[in-house]
């Protein structure tokens, strides 16, 4: 998989490019330069819940941003807006991975070092008497 920090915007979805219609909005489905994981489409559907219109990314799919206008003068300002929350939702997911690597590796070093756990166990098996 490509680096989560290179992700971004590359373009609209050629199959369901934006058109006027008789509603009074414009869908919009921008693509993402390559897949995203699931976990990062949460994180970054979290920090986009609450924008009018509505935006997210369907982490069955998770390349294509959704999202709507209702008047085609607002689409450059939307799309500087989700590049931001991009950008915020890479770093977060960086420094996520970075801390569960972190408590990863402590975790493991308190199991197999002789100050954790595993220290624990080899005092109790080395003072076992199997005489008698």
């Amino acid at each position: 998989m490509k680096d989560i920090k290179d992700i971004k915007i590359v373009g609209m979805d050629e199959n369901r490019p934006p058109q006027i219609r008789k509603e009074p909005y414009i869908d919009l489905f921008f693509k993402l330069s390559h897949k995203v994981p699931s976990d990062w489409c949460e994180e970054f559907n979290k920090l986009t819940a609450k924008l009018n219109p509505p935006v997210k990314i369907d982490n069955s799919i998770s390349i294509y941003i959704e999202t709507y206008v209702r008047d085609m003068a607002h689409i450059p300002e939307l799309l500087e807006l989700i590049k931001k929350k991009i950008v915020d939702c890479s770093t977060q997911y960086i420094e996520r991975q970075r801390q569960k690597a972190l408590a990863d590796t402590e975790n493991n070093a308190s199991i197999h070092g002789q100050g954790g756990k595993q220290g624990q166990l080899n005092v109790i098996i080395e003072s076992l008497n199997f005489n008698n």
